[in-house]
């Protein structure tokens, strides 16, 4: 934050009437104990009280808020031997962003620490809860509505409604955010002038104003960003796509990380995966081509799927596909919502709706539920095998997988197959049938036993079930165990 964005943010803090639950004006008591207990108590606050952000600085006078200055220095400041900032920081269940800011006005020095808001659960300092009741610190333990209430607010946090970068300038805002190509996305022309150009930010909830100063959402800058490490909570969020040599992680050929905000990036980033992935030789009647191995669109969609339905509250990863010599892994972060058995089927629920549905007002996906449909469709024109949707305790991956003949194909590849097929022809209002199956695995019609022994092992797996259990072997049809 430079000195313009501090000036005007602590413009604002002084023309409050008064200090309140999530701001407190101190002169020169620096103690480390009385710090942390404030960090606690003000991210509390600040949540309880609908704020972004809390505050704490030294050098207003309390009564008058006139600038005064102070003696104290925290980033010189130690505890033992570790700095203050890193041993407030081990101190905090859980750990809540907070930053120093030593700056002068009027040859007065001052300092102030911006806190973030508690955000999953009240935080604590040293394994007590703090809360501010008026212009008072006291145990939040001692306050049970209030700790109460704080734990409804934490369930109802938005992701993409906090900010991911606070007070900054209207220069700032325009050297971070991608505008440009947020006016060509959505197809209006470019404002001739900056207020223009911030009043439809604005309208779009990709910055709020607060006196002369702006806090960038997390929505706008996942979604616009000109470079996410400029935004210190989404730098990991950024996009990676790694290239193996063979079918381990032994051996890297390239890796990239896609630094662009996902609406502003994301037709790059999907035409950068598709120029690296192998490809096959297809013979017509007068000539040869190369084809890629995977459908541009199941790449598309499942690059979509791992941008909107991660989890950002998953510290230290973000979404990544990986190019092997035999598959693709796609992996996001956060377990998902529903079974990845109803992944075709099911209108997906997304921890993110908001930035879901730019999304889709952007055309970067294609609308609610139609994606894995359109995802097992490419697939199975392309006769490729049947893609894992695989579930673990902190992410979600998907394989898709080389083109393999049926006799190559384990026997989880050949019933995830059958599975698939018997769901995507019950949402198209259709049936799955022995010759159905023996077309998608292209099977010739006289192994139709083949295809019997496959069925009979879904079926065994409660996977599917006959629609008629009365009809005749050769008629009978077959649907998801679930419809």
């Amino acid at each position: 934050m430079d000195l313009t964005a501090l000036t005007y943010l602590l413009n604002d803090l002084r023309s409050l009437p008064k200090e309140n639950e999530w701001v407190e004006f101190k002169s020169s008591n620096s103690d480390p104990q009385e710090i942390g207990e404030y960090i606690s108590a003000l991210s509390n606050s600040a949540l309880l009280h609908g704020q972004k952000n809390a505050y704490l600085v030294w050098g207003i006078e309390n009564d008058t808020h006139n600038i005064i200055g102070t003696t104290v220095s925290l980033k010189m400041q130690k505890v033992g031997n570790q700095e203050i900032e890193n041993w407030l920081a081990t101190q905090l269940e859980p750990r809540v962003d907070f930053s120093f800011f030593e700056f002068g006005i009027d040859g007065k020095n001052i300092v102030l620490l911006l806190i973030d808001a508690a955000s999953s659960r009240p935080v604590s300092f040293k394994e007590v809860k703090y809360i501010r009741v008026g212009s008072y610190k006291k145990k939040l333990v001692d306050h049970p509505e209030k700790e109460r209430k704080i734990w409804e607010k934490a369930r109802h946090l938005v992701f993409e409604t906090d900010f991911a970068k606070r007070s900054v300038s209207k220069d700032e805002v325009l050297r971070f955010i991608d505008y440009p190509s947020y006016f060509e996305l959505m197809k209006q022309n470019l404002p001739e002038n900056r207020d223009a150009i911030i009043g439809k930010l604005k309208e779009e909830k990709i910055l709020f104003q607060e006196g002369e100063s702006f806090h960038i959402t997390n929505l706008g800058a996942i979604l616009f960003a000109k470079n996410l490490q400029n935004f210190d909570d989404l730098s990991r969020k950024a996009f990676r796509v790694i290239q193996y040599e063979g079918k381990d992680r032994l051996s890297t050929i390239k890796e990239h990380l896609e630094l662009k905000g996902y609406a502003v990036g994301f037709n790059s980033l999907v035409d950068y995966i598709n120029d690296r992935l192998p490809q096959n030789e297809e013979i017509g009647r007068a000539f040869r081509k190369e084809v890629k191995m995977y459908p541009e669109i199941a790449i598309r969609e499942l690059v979509a799927n791992a941008l909107i339905h991660q989890d950002f509250s998953e510290r230290g990863m973000g979404p990544m596909l990986e190019i092997f010599k035999d598959r693709i892994e796609i992996t996001n972060p956060g377990k998902p919502l529903i079974s990845t058995l109803r992944f075709i089927d099911h209108s997906p629920q997304s921890r993110n709706e908001k930035l879901a549905s730019f999304m889709r007002r952007l055309n970067l996906c294609e609308e609610r539920g139609s994606g894995i449909d359109k995802v097992i469709t490419a697939i199975e024109l392309n006769q490729l095998p049947a893609p894992k949707f695989q579930e673990e305790e902190k992410y979600t991956r998907v394989y898709l997988y080389a083109s393999k003949f049926f006799k190559d194909m384990d026997k989880l590849d050949r019933i995830r197959a059958c599975y698939q097929h018997c769901c995507l022809k019950y949402v198209v209002g259709e049936m799955m049938t022995n010759q159905t199956l023996r077309k998608r695995l292209k099977i010739d019609e006289k192994n139709y036993s083949m295809v019997s022994r496959v069925i009979k092992e879904a079926t065994e797996k409660n996977l599917i079930k006959p629609y008629d259990i009365n009809a005749g072997t050769k008629s009978i049809r077959y649907i998801p165990n679930w419809a």
